[in-house]
């Protein structure tokens, strides 16, 4: 996500110093920064999150949606909605192996939409 937040605001190319607050309009995705480099981290974070809260678990009643429902509301609380990154020069000043994700929680999701806030001071 982080490249796509970047060419969907490019505005944040205008700040010298300031702070990034990215929130996402949804109970059942979120947000979370981590290594951006390697796949396999991806891959071992939703497997990681999809034994810890399994679909189809007999104890769930909110499942008006599917079985995928209630995990998604609860694996989107664990990691939360929103992150805030500080921007130097323009540009997302992350750690060299750092990426913005968009986790996403259900299994056919549909538009995602996020909110972006910049402060700080302009160049």
């Amino acid at each position: 996500m982080t490249r796509e937040i970047w060419r969907q605001i490019p505005e944040i190319g205008e700040f010298r110093v300031g702070l990034a607050h990215i929130f996402i309009q949804h109970t059942s995705a979120s947000l979370a920064l981590n290594e951006n480099a390697d796949p396999t981290v991806r891959q071992d974070m939703e497997r990681y999150f999809n034994q810890t809260v399994p679909e189809n678990a007999p104890y769930f009643v909110h499942t008006y949606e599917g079985p995928d429902d209630m995990p998604a509301h609860i694996k989107a609380v664990l990691l939360g909605s929103s992150v805030t990154v500080t921007v130097t020069n323009g540009r997302f000043n992350l750690g060299t192996w750092q990426g913005i994700y968009l986790c996403e929680h259900r299994n056919r999701a549909r538009g995602r939409r996020l909110v972006v806030t910049v402060q700080g001071r302009k160049a």
